[in-house]
């Protein structure tokens, strides 16, 4: 049971892992630069490998039906990626993706073009790579397929927790930056500081890989995010100015002791 759970895991993260190959020289070739695109750190785009094992568990039998299989394959990838879109939009509070530029989306979430592509991504999954990957399968003994599965996954996991982590981080950026907008900076500086000091002083300031992987979501927020990031740099100095103070009024106790 467990070496069977292997398998389709090691699937799903070469499946993750080429999707990823693909979303990274998409978008580095509109971008006209190297985007690390993904999710999470690791070179992998889950939604991918889920679109992978839901297509292989559902469509096999329609192996020898390329209508059938092109349908349902653009049918069931374009569900996963409006549903993945709504849930990471609901957690999160940010859309990751938005075709809303394009005449043939629905609610920004899917479009035409992609589910084509997924479509015909369906027939090759199904036609050229399943029959490729259980040709590679044989290569490796039930062993190395367990340990190596077990390595990988618990990498997966601890990638999962940490990315999440900052993502929800990057949710209260967010939700600050929107609450800023709806105060239409109307706030002398000074007053919005005192507002919103104490929330930002509690974000982990990270220079978040996510605004690089999905440029999108800072271009919606630039100015507000700059001056969330323009808080946070005065509080640290006002932090260290504290700290400052404060070893010197310990020096002074201690030299007043003797």
């Amino acid at each position: 049971m467990y070496l069977k759970v292997m398998e389709i895991f090691l699937y799903f993260i070469i499946a993750s892992f080429l999707g990823y190959a693909m979303e990274v020289i998409k978008c580095s070739i509109n971008y006209k630069k190297l985007v690390n695109r993904g999710f999470l750190f690791g070179p992998i785009c889950p939604i991918y490998g889920v679109g992978f094992l839901l297509i292989t568990w559902l469509l096999t039998k329609y192996q020898n039906d390329l209508i059938i299989l092109f349908l349902m394959g653009a049918l069931i990838t374009s569900a996963i990626e409006y549903y993945t879109s709504y849930i990471l939009e609901v957690i999160f509070h940010n859309r990751w993706w938005d075709y809303s530029y394009r005449k043939d989306n629905i609610n920004g979430r899917i479009c035409l073009k992609n589910s084509l592509l997924f479509g015909l991504g369906a027939c090759i999954v199904i036609r050229i790579i399943n029959p490729l990957m259980l040709k590679f399968r044989g290569l490796f003994s039930d062993k190395f397929i367990i340990i190596i599965g077990t390595i990988i996954l618990i990498i997966f996991i601890l990638d999962m927790i940490f990315s999440c982590i900052i993502a929800y981080n990057l949710r209260h950026r967010i939700i600050i930056a929107e609450e800023l907008k709806s105060e239409k900076l109307r706030m002398i500086p000074t007053l919005i500081e005192k507002k919103y000091r104490k929330e930002i002083s509690r974000l982990k300031f990270v220079r978040n890989r996510l605004f690089n992987a999905f440029p999108e979501i800072e271009k919606d927020n630039k100015k507000e995010q700059e001056l969330i990031t323009k808080i946070k740099t005065k509080e640290k100095g006002m932090t260290k100015k504290c700290q400052k103070s404060v070893k010197k009024v310990k020096k002074m106790q201690k030299k007043s002791k003797k």
